[in-house]
This record gives C-alpha cells, sequence and structure tokens, in this order.
C-alpha cells in the first residue's frame, strides 16, 4: 500500500524508510554556491580546509534531520539545551565558513533556520528565524566588500514558512497515525470483551444443563438404568453441541436461535425438576429481535436452574419484550453476575432495556424490553 512521507515518519515501530534521507539530502544542492566560491577563489591548504569546513556543515545538518525524524519532529523528544546546542554547533561552522567562502556562507542560513522550525517549539523558532533573518540583512550592509543582496533573506523566510507547513503536516500524520493505532487496541479490547461475554455465555448454560443431568443420571443409575442412560447420552450430547458453539464462537459466526433456546430451556428446565411454562410460538417476535431474545432465555434459564431454587419457571414473549421469572427465592446477590452484565451490553447495544427484580411470583423476574 502506498504511503505518505508524512505518515512514514510518523511511524515509531520500525525505522522510517532510507526514502527519507533523500529528501532532506536534495536540498545540499544549494551548497554548490559557496562550494564554487571555494573552489574559484581559495587555494592550498585554505582550500581543504574551506572544503571540510562546507562538508562538516552538510553533515551536520543531515545529522540533526536524521536525529529529528527519529524523534517524530516533537520538540519533546529531547532537552531544549541539546537543541540549542547542535543549532549553536550548525551556526559557528557557518560563521567560519565566510572566512573562505564569503557572503556566499549566508547560504548555510536557510538551512538552521529550517532546522531551528523543525527542532523547537513554534515562538521560539520563530524569534530564531527573525534573529537570523535581521543577522543577514544587516550583515550584507555592514561587512566590507559584501554586496546588498536580498535574496539570502528572502530564501530565509520562504524557507522557515515552508519547513512550518512541512512540520505541521508531519505532526498531523503522526496524530492521525496514533489515532489509528488507539482505535486498533479498542477493537482488539472489544473483541475481546465479546469473546469472553460469548464464551461465557455459552458454557455457563451447556455446563450448568450438563451438571444437572448429570446429577440426575447419578441419582438414577442404580433405581433406573435405562433412564440414566438417556441421560448420560443428553449429556453426551450437550457436550458435543457446547463444542461446537465454541468453534462456531472461535469463527465468529455464530448466531442463537429463539426456537432453539427455548426447545433447550424446556429440556434443562425438566431436567432440574422445574415445571415449564413456555410460549409455544413466536411468531409475533420480529426478525431483528430474535438473537437478543435467545440471549436472555439462555441467561434467564440458566440462573432459574443454578440459583433460584424455584419450581417454576415462566418465559413470556411479545414483539418487544421478553419476560423469564420463577417463584425461587428471589434476586438475592444474583443482580449483577458476569452473564447479566454480558446481556446488558447486548441490550445496550440493540437499544434495550434490561429489567432485573423481583417477580410476581416471589422469585427473579429478567425481563427486557425493546425500542424504549
Amino acid at each position: 500500500m502506498k504511503r505518505t512521507l508524512p505518515a512514514a515518519l510518523a511511524e515509531n515501530d520500525r525505522p522510517p524508510s532510507r526514502w527519507g534521507w533523500l529528501a532532506v539530502a536534495v536540498w545540499l544542492v544549494y551548497l554548490a554556491q559557496p562550494l564554487t566560491e571555494i573552489w574559484q577563489t581559495q587555494h592550498g591548504i585554505t582550500r581543504l580546509l574551506g572544503l571540510l569546513n562546507l562538508a562538516a556543515f552538510g553533515l551536520s545538518y543531515v545529522g540533526f534531520f536524521g536525529i529529528l525524524r527519529w524523534q517524530e519532529f516533537r520538540p519533546d523528544k529531547s532537552p531544549l539545551w541539546q537543541r540549542l546546542g547542535y543549532l549553536a554547533v550548525m551556526l559557528g561552522l557557518a560563521l567560519l565558513l565566510t572566512l573562505t567562502a564569503g557572503e556566499t556562507a549566508l547560504t548555510c542560513m536557510v538551512y538552521i533556520a529550517a532546522t531551528a522550525v523543525l527542532s523547537l517549539d513554534l515562538r521560539l523558532s520563530v524569534l530564531i528565524v527573525l534573529l537570523l533573518l535581521g543577522g543577514v540583512e544587516l550583515s550584507m550592509r555592514v561587512v566590507p566588500g559584501w554586496s546588498d543582496d536580498s535574496s539570502y533573506g528572502f530564501a530565509i523566510f520562504l524557507g522557515g514558512i515552508a519547513v512550518l507547513a512541512m512540520r505541521r503536516a508531519v505532526q498531523r500524520g503522526s496524530e492521525l497515525d496514533r489515532a489509528r493505532k488507539d482505535m486498533a487496541e479498542l477493537a482488539v479490547q472489544e473483541e475481546r470483551n465479546r469473546f469472553a461475554r460469548d464464551l461465557h455465555d455459552i458454557l455457563g448454560h451447556s455446563l450448568t444443563v450438563i451438571t444437572v443431568k448429570a446429577e440426575l443420571a447419578g441419582r438414577l443409575i442404580q433405581v433406573n438404568p435405562e433412564k440414566a442412560a438417556a441421560e448420560v447420552a443428553d449429556v453426551e450430547s450437550l457436550a458435543r453441541a457446547a463444542l461446537g458453539d465454541v468453534r462456531a464462537a472461535v469463527a465468529g459466526y455464530r448466531e442463537l436461535s429463539l426456537a432453539g433456546e427455548l426447545v433447550s430451556a424446556r429440556t434443562a428446565l425438566q431436567a432440574a425438576e422445574i415445571k415449564a411454562d413456555l410460549p409455544t410460538t413466536m411468531d409475533e417476535v420480529p426478525e431483528e429481535n430474535r438473537e437478543l431474545f435467545a440471549w436472555v432465555v439462555r441467561e434467564g434459564v440458566t440462573n432459574v436452574i443454578r440459583h433460584s431454587g424455584a419450581k417454576r419457571c415462566t418465559i413470556k414473549l411479545s414483539a418487544r419484550q421478553i419476560e423469564v421469572r420463577d417463584d425461587g427465592k428471589g434476586p438475592g446477590g444474583s443482580t449483577s453476575g458476569h452473564g447479566l452484565m454480558g446481556l446488558r451490553e447486548r441490550a445496550d447495544q440493540a437499544g434495550a432495556a434490561l429489567q432485573v427484580g423481583q417477580s410476581p411470583d416471589g422469585g427473579f423476574r429478567l425481563a427486557v424490553k425493546v425500542g424504549v
């Protein structure tokens, strides 16, 4: 996938690409003017020292730019004194270069201005650019033999503006990249929560029914071996179904069926010796509400079997509401478990309201109403 330079510079999890060096090194072409001046006007050791001075300045510029790229062009990544010290070194090299390159060494001030804009906060960088601009304009007028050429000051001004615009673009790219990473992390966390919630709901219900049936088979194994064998067969079937649900949840394609959950609820309640008063039809329930209502049936019946001590469980259905209630010992401390928390999240996502509390029969009541 093609990436822009700001996006590439903003990535802090791997080294910047090699093309970034080309983006900065190409501007060294403007040092050709002092290079030509040194070559044409100096000789012998003076020429050599001038060329070494110019090379040192070019390397300091490229090196500082490399450091800034690793720091994502954020001024707070290193102490202020270090950045100012580096700029002072570049300024010293530029001033030293005037001994061999004359007024053409003022070209270096454009590089120093650009580096200041990249490495310092906005106010300080603007101040330094103005000082460089004023210093260049003043030196052109007071240094003997130098011409009054305003092109150097104009280049400093334009260079500062251009680099400031580039810095803002890079920072925005970096901020966008960090925002995308934050969103990705939130999405991963949300998916983990969803999977944990689904896994709890799947295994909580299935293991509860398996436990009840296994206990029943244990009681019947001596008095009614045939009935016990049937219960064990149901346990095996439920275990296989739970395994299939877990695999489907991992694949991310599992959806609950309201009809299937009502059938499973009747079987589970009968195994727990709880009378089941369940609806025989669900035609009036819209298709978009059925999966949510299926989760209510699963969680509600699981709670009835686990905690209620009830003799009777009733489920009522309408187009917009489902209610699960029993005649057991009441809500107690069962109103804030993981299953109900997960069900509340599902209801919130569907724009529905979840209600828990005392049922008219004296036991526990769990209801979900859509469109409130």
